[in-house]
């Protein structure tokens, strides 16, 4: 199962006060079943983390994640959830898309310095995306994990801003 190495103890991302970061949720629409456990594992974890998704917004697939993740961050939000799934087929259409995902979904986060929590399955069943969609009796809850890893990294990332902002400021006499 993917989730084995996942972190635990002092690493584990524990709920914290996020109720005045700028979140937004982004999700595609294929394979609503799986989509809809991701989409209520994201939308607990903003709760747990006191957050309040600003937009919740729905896109028709996976490949259209990172240019809506993109309008998003200009839009500023500090924190971008993206969540999709893609199940292997027998084309290499699969291939092309969890590429163009991934690669997108990274782009957006280093060009704009915004958090994207990955929430992008990449599966080769359906069986697989739902042990993993946070549904009653999967192992995993995708879902939660992007949500919180987004607000996290917000966080540091805004910890690291005002950091590097002290850093700069003019020492006054």
């Amino acid at each position: 199962m993917s989730g084995e190495g996942s972190p635990t103890g002092q690493y584990q991302a524990e709920p914290m006060d996020c109720s005045d970061v700028r979140v937004a949720v982004v999700a595609a629409s294929w394979h609503q079943q799986v989509m809809d456990g991701l989409v209520a594992g994201a939308l607990r974890a903003l709760d747990d983390f006191q957050a309040v998704a600003g937009d919740v917004v729905r896109v028709p697939g996976s490949f259209e994640l990172p240019v809506v993740a993109a309008a998003l961050a200009e839009q500023g939000y500090e924190a971008v959830v993206a969540l999709g799934v893609v199940i292997r087929g027998g084309t290499p259409h699969f291939d092309y898309v969890c590429a163009a995902g991934t690669d997108g979904l990274a782009r957006v986060a280093l060009d704009h310095g915004v958090a994207v929590g990955f929430g992008l399955l990449t599966c080769d069943t359906e069986e697989q995306a739902l042990a993993r969609a946070g549904l009653e009796g999967s192992e995993e809850d995708k879902g939660y994990e992007a949500a919180s890893a987004a607000l996290v990294t917000a966080m540091t990332l805004r910890e690291l801003r005002r950091d590097d902002d002290k850093k700069r400021a003019p020492e006054t006499a």
